[in-house]
């Protein structure tokens, strides 16, 4: 088990957003974070990615 301590956000605008999905019993909360040094934007991402799965068809 990690024992990594949880930092406490100072306030509700520094929780990063979060997407809760139930599969059976099973809660599962994946935590999302962009990084601040990134040199694409999401949209340039999707498109590469896109493009990416289009040539290996």
């Amino acid at each position: 088990m990690n024992n990594t301590p949880i930092q406490q956000p100072v306030s509700k605008f520094d929780t990063p957003p979060c997407v809760r999905k139930t599969i059976d019993k099973t809660t599962y909360l994946v935590r999302i974070h962009f990084s601040e040094t990134a040199k694409e934007t999401l949209q340039d991402k999707i498109l590469r990615l896109l493009r990416e799965e289009v040539r290996k068809m």
